[in-house]
């Protein structure tokens, strides 16, 4: 490998952590969200079977995505999943509003452990396609070694996306302790962390609708720069916006331990 290639893996690899990171951190938002009613001793141990699962999809779906990217449908179950979970916590927040009203999600409670890290795991497949479609759209812009392959993909590009999804899963395991202490410290940012979870859903909606077996929106819509732009606004607005309304509202009191 010449200094032009190394530096252009080099480049690409620096580009995927950045994204894989921000990708990572939604997935954490969902963890988050999704075990944050457990005790303190399970949320950990749940955590580490979310982490777990989404170390194993995210590379399963690496040596898979030569398949993954040609079937819609997984894109489209991906989707569906996502805004099940926001509408789903959304409605019963909103339908139960005085009862819940500080205390995080009452009806979660009913919900036990292992129903929950079921619950983590079904959102890490939904996430792990995501991040392997990000990795692959970057990888492919590489020029192939040539020199061996692995699971369909150059030897080069499948160790750029490895590393990159690898890293992406280092930044979830610390995200995701962090954004439990936050939602438990600020309850109303959970609203906010769900509107983003669906606003994910609606990104992998876009890529199914756009699929060229589809086709219900230009097969480059997705890589545009006005839909990145509007993507990446509301994202970010509605993060900004839950931020300053929970910071108005003031943090909820911790109990002593």
């Amino acid at each position: 490998m010449d200094a032009a290639m190394l530096l252009e893996y080099g480049w690409v690899l620096l580009v995927l952590v950045a994204l894989e990171g921000i990708l990572a951190a939604d997935n954490a938002v969902v963890m988050a969200v999704m075990v944050k009613h457990l005790p303190k001793d399970q949320q950990k141990k749940a955590l580490f079977y979310g982490l777990l699962g989404a170390f194993i999809f995210r590379f399963a779906a690496l040596f898979l995505i030569s398949f993954l990217v040609n079937v819609w449908q997984v894109q489209a179950i991906g989707a569906l999943y996502l805004f099940y979970i926001a509408i789903s916590h959304l409605y019963k927040k909103w339908k139960h509003k005085d009862e819940l009203e500080g205390h995080g999600i009452k009806e979660a409670k009913g919900s036990s452990f292992w129903m929950t890290v079921l619950k983590v795991e079904v959102a890490d497949i939904a996430f792990a396609i995501d991040s392997m479609l990000a990795a692959v759209a970057l990888a492919v812009t590489l020029q192939p070694l040539g020199k061996f392959e692995i699971g369909g993909i150059d030897g080069g590009q499948f160790l750029v996306m490895f590393l990159g999804g690898l890293v992406g899963v280092i930044i979830m395991r610390f995200a995701a302790t962090w954004f439990v202490r936050l939602l438990q410290k600020f309850p109303t940012l959970e609203t906010a962390a769900f509107l983003i979870v669906g606003w994910v859903g609606v990104k992998l909606a876009v890529f199914t609708m756009s699929h060229p077996k589809i086709q219900i929106l230009d097969e480059h819509f997705p890589e545009s720069k006005p839909w990145k732009l509007v993507f990446w606004t509301v994202l970010v607005g509605i993060a900004i916006g839950g931020y300053l309304i929970a910071r108005k509202k003031g943090p909820e009191s911790q109990p002593a331990e």
